[in-house]
């Protein structure tokens, strides 16, 4: 099955090189997405542009794929679910859920000159961070992309309710499944609360498992992918 990885905020496509190199032998071809804003050296570039890109590494697939988003770029994913329902075979969200309609996508951070800066460790001191040494920290860091400001300002709009049909597999790294679902039937994640089929899957990392469990993430989403294939 084709798994197409999409980054969250500040991160390209070479985040995935690690978990893209464990799934090929385990019999999926994984798709690095490039996002524009986040790699591809725009500025200007929106949400709408992002998602485009999306949908077209959604359309340009051999089958029905599995479209992995991390962090913010969950919502991505599941916007990929609202306009392309009948084409996707699974939704994996890894450390995060989707934003409702209406909503902006990421307004989570200050901006400035037009972008979303990394805002250095302070923010994710604790459980989101603690599994990264040093050296990863460096890592992430040096790599970050500042995410344009009409990526992480955009206004969510969802539109399709057969989204809420795609299989949906939300892996669990800083918090626990049994939190997740708790989350879910109090009603502050709406959109997985109406979603039809949702498994969750854990691992024991911070909020980056591709960088600190690549092997293990990848396991998890080559199992997800071939409960999708066998589903039909």
């Amino acid at each position: 099955m084709d798994i197409l990885l999409i980054g969250g905020l500040w991160l390209n496509a070479s985040v995935w090189d690690r978990v893209a190199s464990a799934l090929e032998p385990l019999g999926h071809r994984a798709v690095q997405l490039t996002l524009p804003g986040q790699g591809d050296g725009s500025v200007s570039a929106t949400l709408d542009d992002q998602l485009a890109t999306v949908l077209a590494a959604v359309d340009a697939a051999s089958g029905k794929p599995m479209v992995v988003g991390h962090s913010a770029a969950c919502t991505l994913a599941w916007l990929a679910a609202d306009r392309r329902p009948e084409r996707l075979a699974k939704v994996a969200l890894i450390g995060g859920v989707p934003t409702v309609d209406g909503q902006p996508y990421a307004d989570f951070f200050a901006v400035r000159d037009g972008v979303v800066p990394f805002p250095g460790w302070g923010p994710f001191e604790g459980p989101d961070a603690a599994d990264l040494d040093d050296a990863a920290r460096r890592e992430v860091a040096a790599a970050a992309v500042p995410v344009p400001e009409g990526v992480a300002k955009a206004t969510v709009r969802l539109t399709d309710e057969r989204r809420f049909g795609v299989p949906t597999v939300l892996v669990c790294p800083e918090f626990t499944p049994a939190q997740a679902r708790e989350w879910i039937d109090a009603g502050d994640v709406p959109e997985l609360a109406r979603a039809k089929h949702v498994d969750f899957a854990d691992i024991d990392s911070g909020h980056w498992p591709m960088i600190s469990r690549p092997v293990e993430l990848a396991r998890i989403l080559a199992e997800a992918a071939e409960a999708a294939e066998a589903a039909g």
